[in-house]
């Protein structure tokens, strides 16, 4: 058996593009930023470590989302982890990695306006504590 499967709650980082692919598909992609905060169980120091998202969306999922997202939008994001490779102009072969959305719920207050992403709050986290994997019921 095989799992491939990202939940995300974050906030996104910049306007979200859209594009008709040539074959008149909508396709949808913006970045997400997650956060995570911990205290540091030796000096007790808060630390914090933001990590970046590409998410994708397609079809009528990317209608909604070039719709209604905007940077600094807080979202749920749901989907898969797709690497799809390429080679640049000067023969360099690329990579990148991005969470094909297969589901996304709006989290910001309805008729909200979201702020900059320099002004939203830092995401909670558990504090000194590592979530194990095994302990999480399946």
């Amino acid at each position: 058996m095989n799992l491939n499967k990202a939940m995300l709650i974050g906030n996104l980082t910049r306007d979200p593009e859209s594009r008709t692919t040539p074959n008149g598909q909508t396709v949808c992609s913006f970045g997400l930023a997650t956060n995570r905060i911990w205290k540091d169980k030796n000096t007790g120091e808060r630390k914090s470590q933001a990590d970046f998202h590409n998410i994708v969306a397609w079809g009528r999922l990317a209608e909604t989302c070039s719709q209604y997202l905007k940077k600094g939008s807080k979202v749920y994001v749901e989907g898969r982890l797709q690497t799809r490779s390429w080679d640049d102009p000067s023969g360099v072969k690329k990579y990148r990695t991005e969470i094909i959305c297969q589901n996304m719920i709006m989290l910001d207050a309805k008729g909200a306006t979201p702020k900059s992403a320099e002004e939203l709050p830092q995401e909670a986290a558990p504090a000194e504590e590592e979530i194990n994997v095994e302990d999480i019921p399946f």
